[in-house]
């Protein structure tokens, strides 16, 4: 009889005795054809057995599951397990398990064997067992794929309820994204450690911005946990009935002794107008009080001004009554309403005053983040300082520290404050001027310092010795990252291997290894992942590596011709491409300076040559067309480079409709309150960046002076 038959009826056998099928396996464990491997996993059911693939093959679905992948400090340059990797990465996008199978015994204990392996388990992750994904983590530790098997395991079972399972792995996921934080709070939310749900509340229960999946969940899951009282519920209630959440707000009213039904709800989304009409001839009560939020709510999502409206003329009602109709708490959060929605509005309507007088009259109700962030931008947009102030002190302690609001709180102290807050800002200023980021870059203009790059060490590259140089490729994570980039494979696996390899080193206050592999990445012309690495730490100083400047001529020739600086054009490829020559962005912008196709076909027009996409994206031409468009924004926008660069990011008419209607604005409060946030980072890092490149380039410019003003719209 076959090895096979023995085998299938060994399995059948020892259905219930994991050990079993592990020792099962080992005995007959030589190399199978993907073929007799899918076969042996669809006779495995006709028997009965209801397993998976990691079942059959082996507790950890791994090759010699029992010996332990222990990497050795050796060097990886010769790893002959990439040969394989780009074959068995087609295999895996085909579903081919017994490919994969194979693949993973042919690496043997090489690098990259935890490719396979790991494409296998994922392949049906739903049916895995968490002892399973630990045998994984535990052959592999250490890796950035043992790191991802486990989280996206976690989130696997956290969306399908199998909450026991992801407490099972919660403790192998180090280095969790927002949706992973989530998943395993889920896991802990009914436990009894609800102590580690807790820890991420703040996160997701008071938002109303969008969020991954699980985190919806997990804050209207949370509405059950013991530790959430029901402040912490009036305080989530009060937000879903500004922007309509009906399952959450019929949750926690209920949970509040005050339940709102449904057909309620559904009524006033239909014509808030009936409600309110009514609402004047009824009694006080708790019920109608949250019902008016909701009301003003829904009312606001159609017309901000008719809630506006709506609300002032019933506070001036309630004036003239001696019972008043709303309570204090009403009124305010009504007022907070209508200050949110409009600030939604600053791109289509303009920026208005009225959204601070509406925060303002608001006071009294506790903000969360986004109604704080929100009070806070339109106090900067209009000068209204001590409202600022009053925004700023009500972001939690953590945040408040931060250096956006550090900032932002010294210059308004520098505005209203006495002696004492004068003083204060200049100590906040000297502080944020220690770092060379946005923010710092204004301190250092606001006491007087200058930025000057040769203090970062200019264009000299750091020193790296040979053992560093050899540490490099004698650590298994940058070990993969650089192989994975010189055998051609998918760009995002070296991307996350080296992003992982760098916080390890980072983890590790190992900078001489960053710093060792950022060199060895240039060197390469792996620009990206070089200036990834240095910019990822606060404590390495790499001008050199974090702001290299390929294509020199090119950039200085062309931004010449064009009547640019070439620190701008240079501020702006850095944050458009990393100086990554094939990147594409999801809506088709590509090439160094990330040129949309219609862009380019008006480009090459106003040239007077005919339009190629492959010329276009050809390095030297796309840096060509791509400082010339940023002249011609420049010059449709009052030659001011601010405005220019938002342009760049978000169309000229949408930077138009972003300036004032009158007067100048300091250019750093235009900025503060762009109304995309995309396009507000992109700003500051381009100034940033500009800066920087300026003092490299040999002619620098401080921030402040770069930004300038704003001029009115007309």
């Amino acid at each position: 009889m076959s090895n096979k038959y023995h085998l299938f009826t060994y399995l059948k056998i020892n259905l219930l005795n994991i050990n079993g099928i592990m020792k099962t396996y080992l005995e007959f464990s030589r190399p199978l054809s993907s073929h007799n491997i899918n076969a042996l996993l669809r006779q495995s059911k006709k028997y009965g057995v209801v397993v998976s693939a990691i079942s059959i093959l082996g507790l950890g679905q791994v090759a010699c599951a029992q010996q332990s992948y222990q990497p050795t400090a050796t060097n990886y340059s010769n790893d002959a397990s990439i040969t394989y990797f780009n074959q068995a990465a087609v295999a895996a996008k085909r579903g081919d398990i017994g490919a994969l199978y194979n693949y993973e015994q042919m690496m043997g204990n090489g690098l990259f064997a935890v490719y396979p392996a790991y494409w296998r388990l994922n392949d049906d992750l739903e049916s895995q067992s968490s002892a399973a994904i630990a045998q994984f983590a535990r052959q592999y530790n250490g890796s950035v794929m043992a790191e991802k098997l486990a989280a996206d395991y976690a989130e696997t079972k956290a969306r399908s309820g199998d909450y026991a399972a992801v407490r099972q792995v919660a403790n192998l996921v180090i280095n969790a994204d927002d949706s992973e934080k989530c998943a395993i709070g889920l896991g802990y939310n009914q436990s009894g450690d609800t102590m580690r749900t807790m820890a991420i509340k703040d996160e997701v229960w008071l938002t109303t911005k969008k969020q991954p999946d699980l985190c919806v969940r997990l804050a209207t899951e949370l509405n059950s946990n013991p530790m959430i009282s029901n402040q912490d519920r009036l305080e989530r209630l009060k937000r879903m009935l500004r922007v309509g959440k009906t399952g959450d707000i019929i949750a926690l009213s209920s949970r509040l002794g005050v339940p709102i039904d449904y057909a309620s709800l559904a009524e006033i989304q239909l014509n808030p107008n009936t409600f309110l009409n009514r609402f004047k001839s009824q009694p006080p009560s708790q019920l109608n009080q949250y019902l008016y939020l909701y009301a003003i709510g829904r009312m606001a999502d159609k017309s901000y001004r008719e809630a506006a409206a709506q609300l002032n003329y019933d506070v001036r009602e309630d004036s003239m009554r001696i019972q008043p109709l709303l309570t204090d708490a009403t009124r305010q959060y009504a007022y907070r309403i209508i200050g949110v929605k409009r600030m939604n509005y600053n791109t289509d309507d303009g920026f208005s005053n009225e959204a601070v007088e509406w925060f303002r009259q608001s006071l009294g109700q506790p903000f969360n983040f986004e109604e704080a962030e929100d009070y806070a931008q339109a106090a900067i947009r209009f000068g209204q300082w001590a409202d600022l102030v009053t925004a700023i002190s009500s972001m939690s302690t953590e945040t408040q520290k931060e250096s956006i609001w550090q900032y932002w709180l010294a210059r308004a102290y520098e505005q209203v404050g006495d002696a004492s807050k004068k003083s204060l800002a200049k100590q906040m200023y000297q502080t944020l001027a220690r770092s060379n980021d946005y923010y710092g870059l204004l301190a250092k203009d606001k006491i007087g310092l200058r930025y000057n790059a040769a203090e970062q060490g200019g264009q000299r590259m750091p020193v790296v010795t040979d053992y560093d140089r050899q540490r490099v490729m004698q650590d298994p994570n940058f070990a993969r990252a650089f192989t994975l980039y010189d055998a051609g494979a998918e760009r995002g696996y070296a991307n996350r291997e080296w992003n992982w390899a760098v916080k390890k080193a980072r983890d590790n206050w190992d900078n001489a290894l960053i710093i060792a592999a950022a060199r060895l990445a240039y060197d390469k012309g792996w620009l990206d992942r070089a200036i990834y690495a240095i910019d990822s730490t606060d404590t390495i100083n790499a001008l050199a590596l974090s702001h290299p400047m390929p294509y020199q001529d090119s950039v200085v020739r062309y931004s010449q011709m064009a009547g640019i600086d070439p620190a701008w054009a240079y501020g702006i490829m850095r944050q458009e491409s990393r100086f990554v020559s094939s990147a594409r962005s999801g809506v088709g912008a590509s090439g160094l300076m990330q040129i949309m196709p219609a862009t380019a076909k008006y480009i090459a027009r106003n040239l007077g040559e005919p339009y190629s996409s492959s010329r276009a994206n050809n390095g030297d031409t796309n840096i060509r067309y791509g400082t010339w468009y940023m002249s011609d924004i420049l010059a449709k926008l009052n030659y001011q480079p601010v405005l220019a660069t938002a342009g760049y990011n978000a169309g000229p008419n949408k930077a138009k409709r972003w300036q004032p209607n009158y007067g100048q604005l300091a250019a750093d409060q235009y900025v503060e309150t762009i109304a995309y946030p995309e396009t507000r980072n992109y700003v500051k890092r381009v100034m940033e960046n500009a800066t920087i490149y300026s003092s490299l380039l040999g002619h620098p410019i401080p921030i402040s002076q770069r930004m300038g003003v704003i001029p009115a719209s007309f």
